[in-house]
């Protein structure tokens, strides 16, 4: 996993409280998919997130909520999908449930302009 360069063209994985704020730390603009395996609304989101990951300056981080309960927790995740924006280390943005890419593409260019 690639966490180092400028950008990355595919979602990174996260396990963890101390993963997720490296991927923060090292990033400007963090797009964090809080998912689940058996929601429905989240395997229509993914692709849309995938193209974001690909063609955006923003990177973007997946957090299955199954797995990683304590950080879904930490985040206030109460449904899935959720989506939350961070700039500059900061979180900036949480949207929850399914969004269109030119809305959410809006939102990334707003933090990355």
């Amino acid at each position: 996993m690639a966490t180092d360069t400028a950008t990355t063209t595919e979602p990174l994985h996260v396990d963890d409280q101390s993963q997720l704020d490296d991927v923060v730390a090292d990033h400007g603009v963090v797009l964090v998919d809080f998912y689940a395996d058996w929601c429905g609304p989240c395997k229509m989101l993914e692709p849309v997130v995938e193209t974001l990951a690909a063609e955006t300056d923003a990177v973007v981080a997946k957090v299955d909520v199954d797995a990683s309960q304590p950080l879904a927790t930490a985040y206030g995740v109460r449904g899935v999908p959720t989506l939350v924006l961070f700039a500059d280390g900061e979180q900036a943005e949480e949207l929850v449930g399914v969004r269109g890419e030119a809305e959410l593409r809006g939102i990334i260019d707003s933090y990355t302009e």
